[in-house]
């Protein structure tokens, strides 16, 4: 790799580190991104581990800095993710070349169709709720009941599996599981998201790097941007900023799921 391929990973990774912890996504952008500079599929993914290690141990510090902290079911949950994060990677490094660009160009494509339908979702939801000052009503946040902490650490096994596999994206499945199964305000969601993620992706990389499918200076690269990206993006998320970077991603995502199905 040449030194503007260096610099490069490192743009994207302040990128993708800020829409990582702002809602997810991210690796969607820097996985292309490394096959197209040349690297193996399941190099790709193993290398992408270490970025992703690193900025969610600053989108953590990030968290407590801004008071937003609890370890107890940030730890428990992560516990239930551990073991399908690390079936996940196993199967992740069998996966390579032409198979892996073409899941990873599927997932893009869902992924793109899901956070359409999402934000379309978000718009009605926020007109309905919004008020007579004209400003949405705040959701109070309530502690989760037995029943909603069972399914959520269940929950966590599969979503565990899909971010040991291939990560891009578990974000949106991370979101989805804490906040509509364990009814979590979208801070705390992300505040438990980072600390979850950052968990199983130690595993994964150990794996990973075993396996001899991690190569450490692009990733280092990747991951200064992307510790810088997870630091702002826990700034952000109390701000509820992520709308701005989310439709810039749309346009790359599309164009790269599109070369990565359709090569020729």
């Amino acid at each position: 790799m040449e030194l503007w391929h260096y610099l490069l990973l490192a743009v994207l990774g302040v990128i993708a580190g800020t829409l990582n912890v702002l809602a997810g996504g991210g690796s969607l952008l820097t996985l292309p991104a490394m096959v197209f500079l040349g690297l193996d599929g399941a190099v790709a993914n193993g290398t992408n581990r270490v970025a992703i290690l690193a900025q969610n141990v600053t989108a953590v510090g990030g968290f407590r800095s801004l008071g937003f902290s609890d370890m107890k079911l940030s730890f428990t949950l992560a516990l239930a993710a551990l073991p399908g994060g690390i079936c996940g990677a196993l199967l992740g490094t069998m996966v390579r070349g032409e198979l892996f660009n073409r899941v990873l160009g599927a997932v893009l494509i869902a992924v793109l169709i899901y956070m359409t339908w999402q934000q379309w979702r978000k718009a009605g939801k926020t007109a309905s709720e919004t008020g007579k000052s004209g400003e949405p009503e705040k959701v109070k946040s309530t502690g989760p009941s037995r029943q909603q902490l069972i399914l959520g650490h269940l929950a966590m096994i599969g979503v565990g599996f899909y971010g040991g596999f291939i990560q891009a994206g578990v974000g949106f499945l991370l979101m989805a599981a804490l906040h509509n199964v364990l009814g979590l305000d979208l801070v705390r969601v992300n505040m438990h998201k980072v600390f979850i993620v950052g968990f199983f992706t130690l595993a994964a990389l150990i794996i990973f790097a075993a396996r001899g499918q991690v190569l450490w200076l692009p990733g280092l690269a990747l991951a200064v941007g992307n510790s810088l990206g997870g630091w702002i993006g826990s700034q952000l998320s109390v701000l509820k900023g992520e709308r701005w970077i989310r439709n810039a991603l749309y346009i790359a995502l599309f164009f790269m799921a599109i070369k990565l199905l359709w090569p020729e």
